[in-house]
This record gives C-alpha cells, structure tokens and sequence, in this order.
C-alpha cells in the first residue's frame, strides 16, 4: 500500500445504494459493467484532487485525503460524472458518500480508530447522490467555504456512536438536492423512545431489564 496521509486526514465513504436490488434488475454481467464503470469514474474523480485509495470491498471505497477542501471537492467531482453517466439497461447507479476529517496514524493495513467508524456511519446515513460532511470536515473549509453550498441538517445520533453529531449536506447546483430524512436512529420507525444516555455505568439496571 503507498504511503498515506497522516495527521489531519479527511476519509471519504462511498457505497451504492440499492446495489443488491440493481443487480436483480440487470443481471450479473451488466451489474458488473455498471460496477467497474463506477469504480473507474469514481478513481479518476478521487486521483484528480489527490486522493489515496485506502480500500474498496464490494461497491464501496475508503478514500483519504490531506485536504478536506480536497476531499469535498473530490466529491462533488465524481457525483455529477456518476450522475451524467449513461448506464446498463437504462440502470439507476446512485452512490452515497460521507466524509469526515480526524487525526489518523496509518499501519500497513490502513487506519484504525473511531475517526473511520464515524466517516463510515455518516455514509450510512445518507443517501444515493448525497454527499454528507461532519461538522469538523465543514469547519475546516472555512477559508474556501464560499466555494462549496452546505445545508446544515442539525445533529443526529448515529448507529454505536453515543454522541449526535452535526450533519451538512453538500449542495449541487446542477443537480437534484431532495432527499428522504437520514438514516440515523432518530429517524429509525420504532415505538421506543429515544435514547437520551448511554448504558455504560448503569449494571444494575440492565440487570433489571434481562
């Protein structure tokens, strides 16, 4: 693996969404042209604003970035070519992204550490087209913020992560910004009330509940 970035890192998420669903629709053989046409849209976007391909599993990438700035732009970039691709059998390909900027030291198999685990909810938050970013990768945009449109979207807490955190969305202005509430436990369908503290220091009242 080439070196990484160290230091302030911003990572960028990506998955397909509905991917199992589109490759029922299309079938294998086009479900994989579609896939590595993604992937080769998505590496030139990423490469072109100095991107380092941490990992890829599936339809997923794990980018990280020096530069936030870099790192939204890199976004924004691969969002309008998926979105001005032609695909497979008249194919819907739509990818969310996340990002998130945290200090990370890399070892030989990438990086470790909360700072991954929350890029990577917040891109499961999201969804298909969508670009979200942590409020600490929005604050560190600061000086080239007028560059970019941001919705704030407010806190949300995310899946294993007891803190909310706040949430903006990137705004393209040649493209559709309308999506469907975030996937975040607030807006999970339950009966059951949010969760307002964590369970840690409280035994003997799991020990009531079991």
């Amino acid at each position: 693996m080439p070196d990484l970035p160290t230091g302030t890192v911003t990572f960028l998420f990506t998955d397909i969404e509905r991917s199992t669903q589109l490759l029922r629709t299309i079938g294998t053989d086009r479900y994989h042209e579609a896939l590595d046409l993604h992937r080769v849209l998505l590496r030139a976007a990423f490469t072109h604003h100095d991107g380092h391909e941490v990992d890829t599993q599936g339809d997923a990438f794990f980018i990280a970035f020096k530069r936030a700035s870099d790192a939204v732009r890199a976004a924004a970039e691969a969002q309008r070519a998926l979105s001005a691709q032609t695909w497979p059998d008249g194919a819907v390909l739509r990818v969310r992204m996340g990002l998130h900027t945290c200090d990370a030291s890399a070892s030989g198999e990438g990086y470790v550490g909360v700072g991954v685990h929350r890029g990577a909810r917040i891109c499961a938050a999201g969804h298909g087209g969508q670009v979200l970013l942590s409020h600490t990768t929005y604050d560190l945009i600061e000086d080239e913020r007028s560059a970019f449109d941001l919705l704030d979207l407010g806190e949300h807490r995310l899946k294993d992560l007891a803190e909310p955190h706040r949430l903006f969305q990137l705004v393209d202005p040649v493209q559709s910004n309308t999506f469907p509430p975030l996937r975040t436990l607030e807006n999970r369908p339950t009966n059951l009330p949010m969760q307002t503290t964590s369970l840690v220091g409280r035994q003997h009242e799991v020990g009531d509940v079991t």
